[in-house]
Parts: structure tokens; C-alpha cells; sequence
């Protein structure tokens, strides 16, 4: 039914193949947000810095309310055996085993510097 240029593509495999791909198409989109939250800050763009906070809130109250796990990877557990950390998402098993770590620490740090850029709005920011 599905062809790919190895051969057939099975139903499972398409299903969690779709679910790799949107699962990465949701981790670049919060990945980015949280390096806006960078950029916004240090450029003294503290609406949108902000915005990009409540945006990657919305994803930790997701993933919270999920046991830290993302909503797709009970769906994408369905139609593999595999459970290394990056059976679900196409990323290097190192950076999907320690993503929550690597950029939880960068949205902290976004935030702590938007709230210094809020704090302590000096002229020597722009220097």
C-alpha cells in the first residue's frame, strides 16, 4: 500500500513514522522558542521574550500533566517494540535521552534573564 524506494512500508511502520515526524516537527518548533527567549531578552524585546515563555509553559504544563512524558509516545508505543530514549523522535539517542536536562536548563536561564532584563533595564545591556 505505501511504497517507499527500500519496499513496502507497513501501516505500523507509516503510523509511527508520521508520529517521528510530527513529534520532531513539535521539538524544533519548543526548541525554538526557547532560544527566542534568548534573543528576545538580551535584545531588550521583553513582550515577545515573554511570549515565547508562555508558549514553552503551555508545552511543560503538557508534559507535567503527562508524567514528563510527551502526549505521542504512548501513541507512538503502539506499533514498535522499541523503547531506547529516540524510538519516537528522529534525534541522536544521546540528545533525546537528555533533552529535558539540556534545554530545561536553557529555558531556566532564558527566563532568569528576562526577569534581570524586567529588573535591571541599564543602558549597559545594549553596550
Amino acid at each position: 500500500m505505501f511504497r517507499t524506494l527500500l519496499g513496502a512500508l507497513t501501516l505500523p511502520a507509516f503510523k509511527l513514522t508520521a508520529i517521528k515526524v510530527a513529534h520532531t516537527i513539535v521539538w524544533g518548533f519548543f526548541v525554538a522558542c526557547i532560544a527566542a527567549v534568548w534573543v528576545f531578552a538580551w535584545n531588550g524585546k521583553l513582550l515577545y521574550a515573554t511570549l515565547s515563555i508562555g508558549i514553552v509553559l503551555v508545552e511543560v504544563i503538557v508534559l507535567v500533566l503527562n508524567d514528563l512524558h510527551c502526549p505521542l509516545t504512548p501513541i507512538a508505543a503502539r506499533y514498535t517494540d522499541d523503547r531506547r530514549a529516540n524510538f519516537d523522535i528522529y534525534l541522536p539517542e544521546w540528545l533525546a535521552k537528555n533533552t529535558k536536562a539540556i534545554f530545561g536548563g536553557l529555558y531556566a536561564g532564558g527566563i532568569i534573564l528576562t526577569l534581570a532584563r524586567y529588573v535591571f533595564p541599564a543602558p549597559w545591556w545594549n553596550a
